[in-house]
């Protein structure tokens, strides 16, 4: 009877507030998270990989009463206070009836139901699983097809014509393929339990279909089993990735770093995943499994794939990590590096403690990794073989976490990052975390908490807070003190930096969410800078049709020799009408920077599993419009064109990207078939 008064009580208090209304504002805001994340990072490759996780779960979402501690933790945004609390209400109560009911669990926000509910639904609860049949593969199975279209229309200079004498001597003026990117992805699922996939693509500018290559450029196959039975925990079977620890020694997974949730910088997914990404380099290729007896996880994985490089001989002086094989250079570097890894990893866990322990190899065949020697490559791997192992930790109570990771190379070097989170309330978190990581330690597939790209020549501390003191304002902050004790590219001697956020958000009602937020930065690169950004958006939900969002962005960029700055106004509107299937949302920029080192990155509206985020400089203005149009149930359109006009210059881009003019203008289309 209490749950039932509660329930009708949430349900009076949001009556005048449409479901629609609710999944409109959703759909925006995990994506809105994602372009937080991306406009602080240069891992614009693993920040798309999430983007397309992320798309697949929305696309895939999980049934809100049995979702498992597992499947909520492959949620960034989702804290283990708001996951304990979530699963503690269920059991509780029992099975929730309605999504609204998401408001009686304490932990749980405004902003994050906002975030959550495009990744639940509530359906019907199968006791016992489905027999695996053939009958029961192909009519309880779900399958979906999308084919997605890409290109510029202005002529960039890589697609002009020149004389064949001009490329023999010339190769590489210009591009050998066609300038569209198209790309076909198709998953299959038969519940949770088997999963697979099949990705085909091309960027623009390689060859599709001429006399240099015919087919797509890349692709991806993977097989993923999961819960078969009592002991079979995970079998991946192709592409998959990898996550163990703290991304010391092994992580495919985007690194949680400086952001506005400031407390949640633990990375929570262990074991093996399908990659179904377009990411080219992030991933491995074999064969994975996991088996489980009690509370043990043991974990084998095996990988062989070649990877791009620049080769002589024997020796291999880098690798080519883009995915690029637009020209004659590109293909010369395409696939040539024969890559093994093998290992494992041990895990122990309960409610309450973790432990693991993973240890793995690589090699590169009968290639040598010798980089060009300079000062500040001086410890860089070398050699033809390396070995990894660490080990990570966990231990917990309701208010207090400790949680961390060591870890070793082969060359005897150590790092670690080990971090101390107090939930004292369910309206306060504090998080203090420290990592070393010795200028000599070696993990090629380290990604972990950093300021640097690699896991190698840095120490700081990080102190991230995120206070509630009222249900409609929240205040976010956090400071990260780093120093580098060696060189780094552009830098010729130790350096340090520190970095500041601070963020006020206000959410009176499910139709308002403002917040500023301003970023400090200072750092040595070629020469010292200081870095001051200040954002300010506002989210008004105006009915169950119409969304507005406001935002303005201020950056002021300080060297010794100068100091520029920029600013960019912004406004878009989504509609969404209640009787048409059609999603549309319209985004108008204008912007004023002084330079490169002020650009400013645009927040605008993306189709799924096609992330971008533009940046901008000089003066101008962006336009952009997107659709999702509903063809029938199983049948969908998206598409984006955007415009840019820039008022202070002639040509846009450089080298073979450059185009002649002051507009550029871009289509991105998806068509999505489910069955």
């Amino acid at each position: 009877m209490k749950r039932m008064f509660i329930n009708l009580l949430v349900y009076l208090l949001i009556s005048g507030y449409q479901l629609k209304s609710q999944t409109l504002y959703s759909v925006d805001k995990w994506m809105e998270y994602i372009e937080e994340m991306a406009s602080e990072t240069e891992d614009e490759e693993r920040i798309e990989a999430l983007y397309t996780d992320l798309s697949y779960l929305v696309e895939h979402p999980f049934e809100l009463n049995t979702v498992t501690e597992g499947e909520l933790k492959r949620l960034p945004f989702l804290s283990d206070l708001q996951i304990r609390e979530l699963l503690e209400y269920r059991s509780r109560y029992g099975k929730m009836l309605t999504l609204y009911e998401l408001k009686n669990v304490e932990a749980f926000d405004l902003e994050t139901i906002s975030l959550f509910i495009p990744f639940v639904y509530i359906g019907e609860i199968i006791v016992n699983k489905r027999p695996i049949t053939v009958k029961n593969l192909l009519k309880r199975s779900t399958n979906n097809l999308q084919i997605r279209y890409d290109r510029c229309f202005q002529q960039k200079k890589g697609y002009c014509s020149y004389p064949d004498s001009m490329l023999q001597q010339y190769p590489n003026r210009k591009y050998l393929g066609e300038p569209f990117y198209h790309s076909v992805r198709y998953s299959y699922a038969f519940d949770e339990r088997i999963q697979f996939g099949l990705v085909a693509e091309k960027d623009a500018g390689e060859p599709f279909w001429n006399e240099y290559h015919k087919g797509y450029d890349y692709y991806s196959v993977h097989l993923f089993l999961k819960d078969m039975n009592k002991w079979l925990k995970s079998l991946a079977i192709g592409d998959y990735k990898i996550s163990f620890g703290q991304g010391l020694v092994i992580s495919n997974d985007f690194s949680p770093s400086r952001n506005a949730l400031v407390s949640q910088a633990e990375r929570k997914t262990n074991g093996f995943r399908c990659h179904f990404s377009t990411n080219e380099n992030d991933f491995f290729q074999g064969a994975a499994a996991t088996v489980n007896w009690k509370n043990l996880d043991i974990s084998l994985f095996y990988s062989y794939r070649k990877l791009d490089g620049s080769v002589d001989s024997t020796i291999v002086t880098s690798f080519k990590t883009d995915g690029l094989h637009r020209l004659v250079r590109d293909r010369e570097k395409m696939r040539k590096v024969a890559m093994q890894t093998y290992g494992g990893n041990i895990r122990y866990a309960t409610p309450d403690l973790c432990i693991g322990l993973t240890a793995f190899s690589y090699s590169f065949g009968n290639y040598s990794i010798q980089p060009d020697p300079k000062p500040y490559n001086l410890f860089y791997f070398r050699g033809n073989r390396n070995l990894n192992i660490s080990v990570d930790y966990l231990l917990k109570n309701r208010w207090i976490k400790f949680y961390g990771e060591t870890a070793m190379s082969r060359n005897g070097a150590v790092a670690s990052l080990n971090a101390l989170q107090l939930t004292p309330a369910s309206y306060f978190s504090l998080l203090l975390l420290y990592r070393y990581y010795d200028k000599r330690y070696q993990a090629f597939f380290g990604n972990a908490f950093s300021q640097n790209s690699a896991v190698q020549n840095e120490q700081g501390v990080y102190m991230g807070m995120q206070w509630t003191p009222f249900s409609c304002w929240k205040l976010s902050a956090y400071a990260d003190i780093f120093r580098f004790p060696w060189l780094k590219y552009g830098v010729d001697a130790p350096s340090t930096g520190k970095e500041y956020m601070l963020q006020l958000d206000y959410t009176p009602s499910r139709n308002l969410s403002v917040y500023v937020r301003y970023k400090y930065k200072q750092k040595e690169d070629i020469e010292p800078y200081f870095q001051q950004r200040l954002r300010m958006q506002a989210l008004y939900v105006i009915s169950s049709s119409v969304s507005l969002r406001t935002s303005a962005d201020g950056i002021c960029y300080t060297e010794t020799s100068e100091k520029s700055k920029g600013w960019m106004i912004a406004q878009s509107v989504g509609w969404k009408p209640v009787d048409i299937p059609v999603h549309t949302n319209f985004y108008v920029a204008g912007f004023h920077t002084d330079n490169y080192r002020t650009r400013i990155f645009s927040y605008e509206k993306n189709i799924l599993y096609a992330f971008n985020m533009p940046s901008f400089y000089g003066k101008g203005v962006r336009l952009a419009l997107s659709f999702r149009w509903d063809i029938v149930k199983q049948l969908s359109l998206s598409a984006k064109f955007g415009y840019t006009y820039y008022a202070d210059r002639d040509v846009i881009g450089t080298d073979l990207e450059e185009i002649e003019g002051h507009m550029k203008a871009d289509v991105y289309t998806s068509l999505r078939w489910k069955f």
